[in-house]
């Protein structure tokens, strides 16, 4: 494998690897920022964007937004990219500790549309946000118990003769996890309390997330096999792009929103007004028309699209087959905001970098996921085109992408963030 995408491929597993969910997403990529020259800013405090146009803000500790501002050139609009740091998961209830036939198990909640037979049988643990209280005072900590810490069994085929033929789970019986056996009750609010010496813990958001570690797979290390490359296989590649693009023509977003498996209306997903708000008080500060300046600006929705599959290829539209290792994919679909003018512009940015695209679209006749582009949309009216790298499983615990597609999604955002995007006119 060629050097160029070996070292971005290492760069996106070890990001995989460190975040758990979107929590531990933003803090990731608030360490890569900052090592990077930017400087964080509070939704609640003024910002001194003369002395920084470097920055970024936190929402509800799952969401971050970055800019690299010029200045002088605010009028020319912005280069936004926006991704999701979230994946199907399932979450802790409260109260969730279950004593049941000297089994300790966990009480959850499925997050987003998951495959829920891929988690069984994985080893298991737990990672978010804690609420503690000292001294009177609330504050945020994002924990990740490192730890192979529990497992959803599966029945045996002895005992449930069936389970080749119909996979019927339910979630509120089949899915729950084992913690411990002969413990008494107590025992997870120990081990969480355990992480917070001298504070009260108050509440938790907090999800089991699969352990296994992101690999090369293949004959010839063809594939990535990972948990969560939907959708931090974006998330990542858009983070690099946007810290190395160089242009002082463009005005450079970067969203990694929270809450996209869930349909994105709270207050940290796309269908919030996160967006619109920081590009607000940007052209506010610099006196600008919010009208004038998205009027010359562009986004792109990062989210990964769907293979060919090699058992299911006829699950794929028949003129539009999209294959692992053939690059990025551009997403059509009524659920998309692709349409010709900003497929256009982005194969325009794709050819002038050298990148490899395909065409995505869905069969008539199945029903097609909707990502957080068209949400965005709703908020600040924009030129959008929604790409993705194509992928299989997805929504498995574990899922599958092709090794050389992300160095390609990589140099065409890379190349969208250093372009000023014209429109052409009429």
């Amino acid at each position: 494998m060629e050097k160029k995408y070996n070292d971005i491929n290492q760069e996106l597993m070890t990001f995989i690897d460190k975040t758990p969910n979107a929590f531990s997403c933003v803090i990731n990529v608030k360490e890569y920022l900052l090592s990077n020259g930017f400087k964080e800013v509070n939704e609640s405090d003024d910002w001194n964007l003369y002395e920084n146009s470097k920055f970024f803000v936190i929402r509800n500790d799952s969401s971050i937004i970055a800019c690299d501002l010029n200045d002088e050139k605010i009028k020319n609009g912005f280069n936004i990219v926006a991704s999701h740091g979230d994946s199907p998961a399932f979450t802790l209830k409260p109260n969730a500790e279950i004593n049941e036939n000297d089994y300790l198990k966990l009480n959850t909640n499925g997050y987003g549309g998951m495959i829920m037979h891929s988690w069984l049988d994985r080893p298991l643990s737990l990672a978010g946000r804690v609420i503690v209280r000292k001294d009177g005072i609330l504050s945020t900590k994002i924990i990740d118990i490192d730890k192979d810490l529990m497992i959803i069994p599966s029945q045996s085929i002895h005992q449930n003769r069936e389970v080749n033929d119909r996979n019927n789970l339910n979630a509120q019986v089949d899915m729950l996890p084992i913690l411990a056996t002969g413990i008494k009750e107590g025992a997870l609010n120990a081990l969480i309390a355990s992480y917070f010496p001298d504070q009260q813990v108050k509440d938790y958001d907090l999800f089991l997330y699969n352990r296994t570690k992101a690999i090369y797979c293949g004959l010839n290390d063809e594939f990535i096999v990972s948990p969560r490359l939907d959708n931090l296989a974006c998330a990542f590649n858009s983070l690099k792009a946007f810290v190395e693009a160089e242009n002082d023509q463009t005005n450079r977003i970067y969203c990694c929103f929270d809450n996209e498996e869930i349909g994105s209306l709270t207050q940290s997903g796309a269908d919030s007004t996160f967006l619109s708000d920081v590009l607000n008080r940007i052209c506010i500060k610099y006196q600008v028309s919010i009208y004038n300046a998205l009027s010359r600006s562009m986004l792109i929705s990062a989210d990964n699209g769907h293979a060919l599959h090699p058992n299911a290829p006829g699950k794929n539209d028949i003129t539009n087959k999209t294959k692992l290792n053939k690059g990025l994919i551009i997403k059509h679909h009524v659920n998309y905001t692709t349409n010709a003018l900003s497929s256009s512009i982005f194969k325009d940015i794709c050819d002038k970098a050298d990148v490899s695209y395909q065409d995505w679209a869905c069969r008539s006749d199945l029903r097609n996921g909707a990502t957080l582009g068209g949400i965005s949309l709703s908020h600040v009216s924009v030129t959008s085109v929604d790409i993705g790298l194509p992928q299989l499983a997805m929504h498995a615990a574990v899922e599958t992408m092709g090794s050389y597609d992300s160095y390609t999604i990589y140099t065409a955002l890379k190349a969208f963030y250093q372009t000023k995007v014209i429109k052409p006119v009429n």
